[in-house]
């Protein structure tokens, strides 16, 4: 079976004979969730399965939600049944993820809310990615959750070793981030990397630490007024230089980016390793999906995680993509903005 979310409908599942059913959303799912709604960029966004599927059948979804006030996102845990007929027991694990309430000069309601789910699984613990709402001093806010990715059990409780700097929410892993829209974990070390759509300029794949800054700060400028105290564009600036999603003048000890997309900003979606030898050359890649840019990138990292090639997936149709997974199959599954799921496999075994 694959589960599927949609994002103004909620979460479905692909049964082998290719039935489709809705199991938990709006009107027409097997549970109705009333607090669920969609705006902008939010709604029903990551899904996860527990590393421990097997035996307890707990699934993971982060959502909007109106049971916050104002309304915020959230991460939903659910029990599925054998047949994927519906869903009980949901638990609302973590709560109170910021959520862009209103819109401004930089955006809609509902933007930058980040949402993707990844259980890494060298350690079994969730990662949940969150985003800064075109809200400036946000990312660096260690009180609260957006613009940051977290680290959690699967109760929702903060992961040991999170190494968060001292005051703020122990379910920190990284902070200081724009808007991370894929993590993805390197097979035989379990290195965690982020991938993060860059502000008109940069997208960055970077590898990340316990505790460290992502380095996003785009605080107000001195003689300049934003929305938000959103001054993160080249046109907030009365010079017009870009603001460095990493900016390393203020903090020198950011953590430093694998790879910046060559400077470009093309809507750097999600992010996987592929892996196993039916990948031939590919096996260890990092594969990058872009939305605006429409196509799938290939890195090859070295053993200290920088990029050292990179280059586009041929071979594929010009789509927004949105996420990538790699099936227990071996096949890579890419989710468009079109409402396609496309599955890429090798001819060899």
């Amino acid at each position: 079976a694959m589960l599927f979310t949609e994002k103004c409908r909620g979460l479905s599942v692909r049964l082998a004979d290719g039935t489709a059913r809705r199991l938990f959303g709006t009107n027409g799912s097997a549970v109705v969730a009333d607090d669920f709604f969609c705006q902008g960029q939010s709604g029903m966004c990551g899904v996860a399965v527990d590393p421990d599927f097997a035996d307890n059948r707990f699934l993971y979804v982060y959502m909007a939600s109106r049971l916050d006030k104002p309304a915020g996102n959230r991460v939903v845990r659910l029990v599925v049944d054998e047949g994927y007929r519906t869903v009980t027991d949901r638990r609302d694990i973590v709560t109170g993820i910021s959520f862009k309430n209103s819109a401004t000069l930089w955006g809609r309601a509902g933007a930058h809310s980040g949402g993707r789910l990844r259980f890494n699984p060298d350690n079994g613990f969730l990662h949940i990615t969150t985003g800064d709402n075109h809200e400036g001093p946000l990312p660096q806010d260690l009180s609260r959750l957006g613009g940051k990715v977290l680290r959690v059990d699967r109760h929702g409780r903060a992961a040991p070793g999170n190494n968060t700097p001292s005051g703020g929410d122990q379910r920190i892993f990284t902070y200081g981030h724009r808007n991370v829209q894929g993590i993805a974990f390197r097979p035989g070390s379990g290195q965690s990397f982020a991938c993060e759509h860059g502000p008109g300029h940069s997208d960055e794949v970077t590898p990340l630490v316990a505790g460290g800054n992502g380095g996003w700060d785009p605080q107000p400028i001195a003689g300049v007024s934003c929305a938000g105290k959103y001054c993160g564009y080249t046109s907030n600036k009365p010079d017009g230089t870009p603001t460095s999603m990493t900016d390393l003048a203020r903090f020198p000890d950011a953590m430093r980016p694998s790879w910046d997309n060559k400077g470009e900003s093309e809507g750097m979606g999600d992010c996987v390793f592929l892996s196993g030898e039916h990948w031939q050359a590919w096996d260890g890649r990092l594969a990058v999906a872009f939305l605006r840019g429409s196509r799938i990138d290939l890195l090859q990292l070295n053993p200290a995680g920088k990029t050292v090639a990179a280059g586009p997936m041929a071979g594929l149709p010009s789509e927004r993509i949105r996420s990538l997974v790699q099936g227990p199959d071996g096949a890579l599954y890419v989710a468009t903005d079109g409402g396609e799921i496309w599955r890429i496999a090798t001819s060899r075994k």
